[in-house]
């Protein structure tokens, strides 16, 4: 779903495809809790080379070293994050289990009625770890400069104007349906099965439109392959300080930012969740850690368990409502 979702460099990715990566704690690490033999897991349920993976493998070792114990890695893959999540859902409540994730997460039931978990409901947040943030792109041939531009030519043609995604409910599918129904609009959906084949359609002019993380956008606008129209978020981004928001270009108060962070299973006891939460908020704060999330697209931000509760509750709702309104049906 996130094959070039942030990506990583090819030899790193041939290394981590197939291990998990274990880190194991220098033998005298100050003013660590007292090491256990029990290694932590961070379950993360998508590919390697993912903006999650990133996450995880940036957190991971220094985690190691802040609770002095060994911590892996764990990529589980599949049903659209569903195999992953689950895996944490169904773990010991005991601090040894955790999940990295995305908005994804939220998404996913209203899509998949069938589950046998809520996510919200079964999931204990631990904290918010990052923001991701989207651009609505179109290729030079398209002839459009501006966000109004756009949907202005949907309006006229309805149905006609096609736009990408990599995949029925993705952040990339559910932005542009947002725009959509914010819009009243109608545009025909694309789904491809990763991020890779719809962007090289795009590149060709094969498909109209769709939002793209900055980080996998911003190569093919530099080179003018790509023209963005807005960023789907309330304020304008560093990297792309000309771009609008959507507000500005008047077409609509739409905000898709994507959220990352890290939950725990539910039951895990309040100093168990309160100890992680404060090593991960400080591990963020760290120059390094900063540097690492800000190439990648990403903007490092940490939250107390509470506050990143009502943000996955806040948006479980509001993707729920938009679903139900489009009647998005999972493939």
């Amino acid at each position: 779903m996130f094959s070039t979702f942030f990506e990583f460099r090819r030899g790193l990715l041939i290394t981590l495809g197939s291990m998990a990566l274990v880190v194991t704690p220098p033998a005298s690490a100050e003013n660590a809790p007292a090491a256990t033999s029990a290694p932590l897991k961070l379950i993360v349920p998508f590919s390697p080379g993912t903006g999650i993976d990133l996450i995880a493998r940036t957190v991971g070792p220094k985690l190691s070293q802040k609770l002095n114990r060994p911590v892996v890695v764990e990529n589980r893959v599949g049903a659209s994050g569903n195999i992953g999540t689950e895996a944490v859902v169904r773990a010991a409540p005991d601090g040894n289990t955790l999940l990295v994730s995305v908005n994804t997460l939220v998404m996913n039931p209203p899509l998949y009625p069938g589950m046998s978990f809520d996510p919200v409901k079964d999931l204990s947040p631990v904290t918010l770890t990052s923001w991701g943030q989207l651009l609505l792109v179109t290729h030079p041939k398209s002839g459009y400069k501006t966000a109004g531009d756009f949907l202005a030519a949907a309006r006229r043609q309805p149905g006609r104007i096609n736009y990408a995604s990599p995949g029925v409910g993705t952040p990339h599918h559910l932005s542009m349906e947002l725009l959509k129904n914010t819009a009243q609009v109608f545009l025909t959906h694309i789904p491809y099965r990763a991020s890779g084949p719809a962007v090289t359609d795009l590149l060709g002019g094969q498909v109209d439109a769709m939002f793209l993380p900055i980080h996998v956008a911003l190569p093919h606008i530099r080179s003018g392959r790509m023209v963005p129209l807005a960023i789907g978020s309330d304020k304008r981004h560093t990297l792309l300080p000309d771009v609008p928001t959507l507000a500005e270009a008047k077409v609509g108060k739409v905000n898709v930012d994507m959220w990352f962070g890290i939950f725990a299973p539910k039951g895990t006891p309040a100093d168990t969740v309160a100890l992680l939460n404060r090593e991960i908020n400080l591990i963020l704060k760290t120059e390094e850690t900063q540097k690492t999330f800000q190439s990648q697209g990403m903007d490092p931000s940490g939250s107390s368990p509470e506050e990143f509760a009502r943000v996955v509750e806040r948006d479980a709702v509001r993707w729920a409502q938009l679903i139900k309104a489009q009647n998005i049906k999972a493939e």
